[in-house]
């Protein structure tokens, strides 16, 4: 055993040197322009505080026609613009004629009766409508109100004009939790709400200051107020997504790029319980289209985001929550981000949390032309299914990466099916991206389906990987001491972290099964990397870390993979194949050069050696 662990301290040790050189170079560099605050999972429980109550679950979206129904509980304010029921027949004319996407990959008509409806609607809308800008009417809203936005392109001139960095808040800045100073506190977002954001949803009082430095238990916010816009709803009232628009931007450019924006955030809703956006794009913003923080239960449906500069949902320690019915295209690094997830899965602490349940669901969504189609640092518990990742730099990732400051580590248990994952080959590093198009500002292997990058417990089943052109599906491990000790973060401020663990805490029991590789859905074969001899460009990658333990792979199909298949299927997994046996798999240690690729591709991120080709589309297979 003492061997052993010598072997292990020593492959920690190489990685660890890499891993802490490289990203303290590579995160002041992809720093946001704000610094965020620390942040805590909300209570689970719903806040009776208000009627109906608030959290608890994911909210119910109201139809529009209820927002007519005065006896409704909350009030309904309407925003227009001047020739906003002119767009409302036009959306109608052209979805009559030729339909309407809510993503590209669900194309819907609209029946005689459903315009004739829509458009009755719209016209006692219009007559209601009391507000020119959705900020305003925002702020003019409390509990279980609801914005009604009709057709149009809103830049929210008077949110755009409000001052960044405005010194009014200055002194409500804080020390966060990987040890920044002048973090946006919770009371800095409510006083000068338009400094970020371009719409901001407050759904809180402030209640005093949370504590410093960051409590390490994320459970329950320290600093909570009483609900004052919880339960508020925010939509379009047009045919689709695509005929209300907040524009954070450049308007010319359309849905394209560059993202470059006035703020650096379109809509923001915070400690929002209950809040519900539906049927709006937001697009062409410096960071994050959409972004949820600390809500329970929160509902995003049919919506549509271009070209932020991060990410075009962000949601971070968040409860009770559904994205669903999306286009999410043009994201620097992730269309689809849910960090942080409440800690309800396999890992959680049952004194909080009796039973396992997944806390965040997101379906039917179609992310493509984005550095990653989704990305979730320690996203514990998250529901994926029924989606399109395709045409990004890489279709998915999971990761401990960045988990300083992400209460929830080590990532887990996550369950991926029924997805698609393809064609994720989009180049978005220089000097290959097009500068007018999307940059990087994330690390992402080009050419890879999808990735477990220190995740545990997760279950990958039932989706079909094609024409990826590096890797279907990789999995690794990250050693605690890049994590939480050396990187100079306060181990006490991430809970789970142990810069002294040897083996690493990451990367245990994720199962890959029942999926389809290496064929497009009409049979069509189209392989995830060439899977030559040598190559390490595959179906299948695990890096094999010494000592993990039940991940496995089985019931897949025709694969290929590195390390390469059990010779025996069904048998005791073999040393240096891929285990297909969760009970007894466990990592001999790479042979096939997977754990010097990693450390190699880090350090070209740091010295720019140009050994590393990760960062570049791989040939076509």
């Amino acid at each position: 055993m003492q061997g052993f662990g010598g072997i292990v301290k020593t492959r920690a040790r190489v990685l660890l040197a890499a891993l802490v050189a490289v990203f303290a170079v590579l995160i002041p560099a992809l720093a946001s322009a704000h610094v965020e605050r620390a942040s805590y999972w909300p209570d689970s429980a719903p806040d009776r505080s208000i009627k109906p109550a608030a959290g608890g679950k994911v909210p119910v979206a109201r139809t529009l026609a209820s927002a007519l129904d005065r006896g409704a509980p909350g009030n309904t304010r309407v925003v227009c613009q001047h020739g906003s029921l002119g767009k409302v027949r036009d959306a109608i004319a052209r979805a009559r004629r030729h339909g309407y996407d809510i993503r590209p990959h669900d194309h819907r008509s609209l029946s005689r009766t459903g315009a004739a409806r829509l458009l009755s609607i719209n016209k006692q809308l219009m007559r209601r409508c009391g507000f020119s800008e959705i900020q305003t009417a925002v702020m003019a809203s409390r509990n279980n109100d609801r914005v009604v936005v009709m057709p149009g392109l809103y830049k929210e001139p008077t949110a755009r004009k409000a001052p960044t960095d405005d010194p009014a808040c200055a002194s409500l800045k804080e020390t966060n939790d990987k040890g920044s100073t002048g973090a946006l506190s919770y009371r800095y977002q409510y006083k000068c709400p338009n400094d970020q954001n371009l719409i901001a949803v407050m759904g809180r009082r402030p209640n005093g200051s949370p504590p410093q430095p960051p409590a390490s238990d994320r459970h329950g916010i320290p600093d909570l107020g009483a609900c004052i816009r919880c339960n508020v709803q925010l939509e379009g009232s047009g045919v689709s997504a695509d005929d209300v628009i907040v524009e954070g931007g450049d308007a010319k450019t359309g849905n394209h790029g560059p993202g470059q924006g006035v703020k650096d955030v379109g809509v923001r809703a915070d400690r929002a319980d209950g809040f519900v956006l539906r049927n709006m794009t937001i697009r062409h913003v410096n960071e994050h289209a959409i972004y949820v923080m600390e809500a329970d239960g929160y509902l995003l449906d049919r919506f549509k985001t271009f070209y932020a500069g991060e990410y075009g949902v962000l949601t971070f320690v968040e409860d009770h929550g559904v994205m669903q019915n999306c286009e999410a295209k043009g994201s620097g690094d992730a269309g689809l981000y849910p960090g942080a997830g409440a800690e309800t899965g396999s890992q959680r602490d049952t004194a909080v949390e009796p039973k396992f349940r997944y806390n965040q669901r997101i379906h039917h969504c179609d992310s493509h032309h984005n550095t990653q189609g989704y990305s979730g640092t320690d996203g514990n518990a998250i529901h994926v299914d029924h989606n399109n990742f395709y045409d990004n730099s890489q279709g998915f990732t999971t990761d401990v990466f960045t988990a300083p400051g992400h209460p929830g580590y080590p990532q887990d248990s996550d369950l991926i099916e029924h997805n698609n994952f393809y064609s994720n080959n989009f180049d978005t590093y220089p000097p290959n991206a097009d500068p007018n198009d999307v940059i990087s500002s994330t690390i992402a292997p080009v050419g890879d389906g999808l990735m477990i990058a220190g995740g545990n417990g997760n279950v990958i089943r039932n989706n079909r990987f094609w024409d990826n052109w590096r890797r279907g599906v990789m999995i690794f491990s990250v050693p605690d001491q890049f994590v939480c000790g050396p990187a100079g973060v306060d181990p006490s401020q991430l809970a789970g972290c142990n810069p002294s663990a040897v083996p690493p805490s990451t990367s245990y029991d994720n199962e890959v099964y029942g999926n389809v590789m290496g064929k497009a859905p009409d049979g069509t074969s189209k392989p995830n990397g060439d899977g030559a001899p040598g190559a390490n460009r595959t179906d299948f990658w695990w890096d094999e870390y010494p000592a993990n333990t039940g991940n496995c792979w089985h019931d897949n199909g025709s694969f290929t993979s590195t390390p390469p298949p059990p010779v025996q299927p069904g048998a005791p997994s073999e040393p240096h194949t891929l285990p297909d046996d969760c009970a007894t798999s466990a990592g001999t240690g790479g042979a096939y050069g997977q754990e010097a690729e990693l450390v190699n591709c880090l350090l070209d991120v740091q010295n720019g050696t140009g050994t590393c080709d990760w960062f570049d589309a791989p040939p076509r297979p």
